[in-house]
């Protein structure tokens, strides 16, 4: 199987074995910026891309590469197959059966098909919003109106297909162009997705508003105020959030009643965690 030979491996290799089946993943190009746990297994490579840095890809053990290996093979089976199907219908004459086979391959995008391995979920760090692609503004464009048609802002006309479809388009366009100005403002719409309308994403929804400002340090959007809300309230990591609150109070100055709420919010956390110490010292 094309994952017992990983280590030796190509990067290109390795992509193959994973392109068009982890729901169209494209991790080459992608650099890894955190650092693997231990007991990871480590794929590293050299790139035939125009890039000369290496790409790491994180894996939980060898078990979790089989089981992904094996899902990625059905997913590009199923989506070959039904691709056929629909075209033979559509040769033999069988005109509304090809209909359906249609229909099928359209659900396919409204699932939300993971890949992961988390490293290959978020596009590097190392990306910059350095240039104004009329294709991307485009697209960024699409992914607006997808989120709007789908429901967001408005529960009553939620639409999880159509919300998944935004997120593809948001990420296709960071993988198409990833030099676009509009690389952290979809990032940052990725974030919002995930933490708004797809349950228990929340760790994803946080790496996304972290490549927002990661990309652009001065970034339009509240990424860094809607991270510290989830790592304070859903993830429980009042450490993190206290760092992200103060670089809300540093960054998002324009946004004043989320500055009065982060300075609450340090002063809040601040004095817990001395509570805290002062307990554990008694104690």
């Amino acid at each position: 199987m094309y994952f017992k030979a990983i280590k030796r491996m190509s990067l290109t290799g390795f992509v193959v074995c994973l392109s068009g089946v982890l729901a169209g993943c494209n991790v080459s190009g992608f650099l890894v910026d955190n650092q693997p746990p231990a007991g990871s297994v480590i794929l590293t490579a050299d790139s035939e891309r125009d890039s000369a840095e290496p790409i790491d890809i994180t894996v939980a053990d060898m078990r979790e590469v089989d089981l992904v290996e094996t899902l990625a093979t059905h997913r590009t089976a199923y989506r070959r197959t039904l691709k056929q199907l629909r075209a033979y219908y559509a040769q033999t004459g069988y005109a509304h059966k090809a209909k359906w086979a249609a229909f099928e391959l359209k659900g396919l995008n409204s699932v939300k098909a993971f890949r992961y391995m988390e490293d290959a979920e978020i596009p590097s760090a190392a990306l910059r919003p350095e240039a104004d692609i009329e294709e991307a503004n485009v697209l960024y464009e699409k992914g607006l109106e997808l989120m709007k048609k789908g429901g967001h802002g408005v529960p009553a006309l939620y639409r999880e297909d159509v919300m998944v479809e935004a997120a593809q388009v948001f990420r296709h366009l960071i993988e198409k162009y990833p030099n676009s100005d509009k690389i952290d403002d979809a990032a940052f719409m990725c974030g919002e997705i995930h933490k708004e309308y797809m349950p228990d994403q929340e760790l994803l929804a946080v790496k996304w508003y972290e490549r927002s400002w990661t990309w652009d340090p001065h970034t339009p959007h509240p990424a860094r105020f809607q991270a510290a809300m989830v790592y304070d309230y859903r993830l429980h990591d009042r450490d993190r959030a206290l760092e992200l609150y103060q670089g809300v109070v540093r960054y998002e100055t324009e946004m004043t009643s989320n500055v009065r709420f982060a300075t609450r919010r340090i002063h809040e956390l601040t004095a817990d965690t001395r509570s805290a110490r002062a307990a554990s010292r008694r104690g």
